[in-house]
């Protein structure tokens, strides 16, 4: 099952680089929520086990990996969006689940999620949540 996210007026390029990093990010939590639990509706599994794996694949460890196997496939423009979301400040303390590099990770992953979602980069999005997805399915 494929995800597809529209909005209906996307931010340009410019507008969305007016935003901060967190506020990229916080968007991002989001579209990548959506797009995780989308994925595992379409694998037919009882509700509890979809909840749980959508945690699993949302946590921050999970995340700053994912970012890890997406940065060779990235394009300029979106490392530098990555680098600002991990150079981020948030006035709060990461996880005690994660390490403050793992956190830093998961900030540049959401960061740019929210970045391609808020500048109407669906396809750009598919593409990118499709990787992880077949990373997932082969590395489990």
């Amino acid at each position: 099952m494929e995800a597809r996210l529209a909005l209906a007026s996307a931010l340009s390029p410019q507008e969305a680089r007016m935003l901060s990093p967190l506020q990229l990010a916080y968007v991002g939590d989001s579209v990548h929520a959506l797009l995780t639990r989308t994925h595992l509706m379409g694998k037919n599994l009882p509700v509890r086990d979809m909840h749980a794996a959508a945690n699993r694949q949302l946590s921050a460890v999970a995340q700053a990996r994912e970012l890890q196997r997406l940065l060779p496939l990235l394009t300029e423009e979106e490392m530098d969006i990555v680098r600002r979301g991990r150079n981020a400040h948030p006035h709060h303390a990461a996880p005690k689940s994660a390490t403050a590099e793992e956190y830093a990770g998961a900030t540049g992953l959401e960061a740019l999620l929210g970045y391609l979602y808020l500048t109407g980069r669906a396809d750009r999005l598919a593409h990118l949540s499709a990787h992880l997805q077949s990373e997932e399915e082969n590395h489990g």
